[in-house]
This record gives structure tokens, sequence and C-alpha cells, in this order.
């Protein structure tokens, strides 16, 4: 495996996750987190010497390079690039608009730099499936400025996961299929997608608007806002913070943004469980029959990441609803969540509902060899609108 190796990373602001992951057979010899960064000294200089440390001392000295998760590219990178200073400025400009988690990655790119320089780096970006959007579905119905002089637009999120997950259906389902599929974990979107591309997603300017999630409110009125800052005296700061981290099923249950939790306590009788448990499903039901509405039509709907893996209950309450669209639950292949079944867990029929677990690791792996492997002329990235429209936030 030596020098086929991808180290795949993912800093977030206070822990580095790592995994060693082989591109051909996803294997992963070797993975983990460094935590506490920012306290007692800590540094993500610190984490990904302790990161290359550990993979030498496996004997994994030879990498093939390192993939690193971004969280926004803007309108700029419509696919994963190989790390430069031009990529790392653009990286650095987009904080604007991810400044949890922008920061982060490139602080992490960085730390990678100077403790192995020379080593092959690759941004695998969020955002960058979602730039097959047409305007139809990103452009807001907000002043024109907004979207020139400061990139206001949606952009969409999870998109890692949406490519990984869209190809492995196609292999169960055949090509140019038209997919809906759930991506629900703590963060929750859903997408639009046909032929591979995304036509539609849930997901905005930021990973807040849509769906319920577990900490975070998804969409709300607009109004909101101004209507709490002049009740509470609160700052928008405050008010978004709120939204973001408590808010969602945490808010609704009053205990909990675990979605096994929560099933558990509603199959108790527990009213905000139980509450908190309908709202999610209400709200994911609405945007598949939308997202319907995208694509002019449905041929599977697709259930991935944590609680789309494995919440049968959270699967049959959505299919029950969805009759409509020709979609109806088979009990016994959904409580085993399509292990038996080629991932289906649909009555057989014209439109399906599978379960298809996701791999965003593998994805960056794969990309960061790719990659790697090509000629690093340029890298892959282009604005995906009209040259009217920015490519990053002003400075």
């Amino acid at each position: 495996m030596a020098g086929s190796a991808v180290l795949v990373l993912n800093s977030g602001s206070s822990s580095v996750k790592y995994a060693l992951v082989n591109p051909d057979s996803g294997e992963r010899p070797l993975g983990g987190q460094v935590e506490n960064i920012g306290s007692s000294g800590g540094s993500y200089h610190d984490a990904i010497t302790q990161i290359l440390s550990h993979l030498d001392d496996h004997g994994h000295v030879d990498l093939a390079g390192a993939g690193h998760r971004v969280v926004h590219g803007g309108e700029r990178f419509t696919d994963s690039v190989l790390v430069d200073d031009d990529v790392v400025a653009a990286i650095r400009s987009f904080s604007r608009l991810a400044p949890l988690h922008n920061p982060a990655s490139l602080a992490g790119i960085e730390a990678v730099s100077a403790v192995r320089p020379g080593l092959p780096q690759v941004a695998v970006f969020d955002t960058a499936f979602h730039q097959s959007m047409a305007p139809v579905a990103y452009r807001y119905a907000v002043p024109q400025e907004w979207y020139d002089r400061y990139a206001v637009r949606r952009y969409g999120f999870h998109g890692t996961s949406y490519r990984f997950v869209s190809a492995r259906a196609a292999e169960l389902l055949g090509p140019d299929r038209r997919l809906v599929v759930a991506h629900l974990g703590n963060g929750c979107s859903a997408a639009a997608i046909v032929a591979g591309k995304s036509v539609d997603t849930t997901m905005g300017l930021t990973p807040m608007e849509g769906l319920v999630m577990g900490t975070r409110s998804g969409d709300v009125d607009p109004g909101l806002l101004g209507y709490l800052a002049e009740q509470t005296g609160q700052s928008a700061a405050d008010l978004t913070d709120a939204l973001d981290t408590r808010s969602g099923l945490l808010a609704l249950s009053g205990t909990s943004n675990d979605m096994r939790t929560i099933t558990e306590a509603a199959g108790k009788g527990d009213e905000r469980a139980r509450l908190a448990l309908d709202v999610f499903v209400h709200r994911l039901v609405k945007a598949i029959a939308g997202l319907t509405a995208s694509l002019g039509g449905l041929d599977a709907l697709v259930f991935t990441a944590g609680i789309g893996e494995n919440s049968a209950v959270v699967r049959g309450r959505v299919l029950a609803r969805l009759g409509f669209l020709g979609l109806a639950e088979d009990p016994a292949a959904n409580a085993a969540h399509g292990r038996a079944t080629g991932g289906r867990i649909s009555v057989p029929g014209p439109v399906q509902a599978l379960v298809v677990p996701t791999d965003e690791e593998l994805m960056i792996a794969r990309d960061t060899a790719r990659l790697v492997t090509a000629s690093p002329a340029s890298p892959s990235a282009s604005p995906s609108a009209p040259s009217s429209a920015p490519s990053s936030p002003p400075a």
C-alpha cells in the first residue's frame, strides 16, 4: 500500500479527523481524531505532526498525497483541485461565507505544508457538486447588488456525499435516473440529481437552510431575526448562533439531537419527542416532493448518512407519506436497511426507495489520487456562472 495511500483530513474548529485510505480498495488501516486544538496550547501544526508521526510509526511513510474536506468553494470551484497559493487565497476569500469551516481547513492545509513540505495536497469542496444548478435553482429573489458584491446565492453542501451516493445508485439502477437523495445526519439536506448532476438542493448560502437538523433550525421566516432582535435585544450573531446550535431536533424534543434517542422516547409516549419526529418527517416529505418537481418526475428516492442509513422508523414514515409518487415500504427490507435486497426498501415498482451508505472519505481519497496522478498544470477550477457573477466575496 506504500505510495498509494492518501491521508484524508477533515479539520474542524477544535479537532482534526483523519484516515489513511487506499483509493482503489477503500481499505483504511489507520484513522482517528486529534482533539482539543486551541486549548492547552494545542495547534493544527501540533495535530498534523502527531498524525504524520503516527503514520510513520506504523510504516506508512510514503503517501500519495493529502486530501482535505473544504466546506465552501463559492462559485469558482466546480471540482476538486490541487492546492497551490492561488487556491489557498481563494479558500481564504470564501471564509466570509463559511467562517466556522474554511479557516480550519486552511489551517490544516498550511500545517501539512509546514510539516511535510512537497506532499501534494488536494482540496475537495462540499459546494462543488452543486455548481451544475441553473440560476433558477440557485438565485435568491434579493437585490442584485447582494449577488454581485456579496455572492449571496444558494450553494448547497454535502456535495462529496452526493457524488458518491449518486454514482453508487447509478450502478444499482442504471444511468440517467432521476434521483432525490436525502443525506440525513446531524446535518441534513436533500438534492435532486439526474445523470450524476445536481439540479436542485435544500441547503443555500449556508448549511442552515432547508431541512430540520440535529441542532439547526432549517428554514425559518427571515423576518424572525428582526422580530427577535427587537424583542430580546440580541444581536444577529447571537440569534444566528441559536438557530445553528440550539434549534432543530434539540429544540423541539427538549432533550436530544440524536434521532435514536428521540425515536425511542417518542415510542414511549414523550410528546415533545413525538413532535420532533413528526416535524422532521413533515419537512423532509415536503422537500422530497418539491425536488421531485424540479426533476419533472422520480425514479428513485435514496437515503444516506447516519439517520438515512440506520433509522427504519424515519424511512418508513417518509415512504408512508409518498404513496402518491408510487412509493410503498417493504417493511421487512426496510427493517433490514436494505442489506438483503441490494439496498431496496420499497416494494418493486417503477419508483424505488434505496438505502445507499455514503463514503466521503473514499471520495476524497479518489479525487486526491486522480489529481496527483494527472498533470498538475492547472487546478480544475472555473467560473460556473456568467462573467458578471462574482468569483469570490470582496476582500
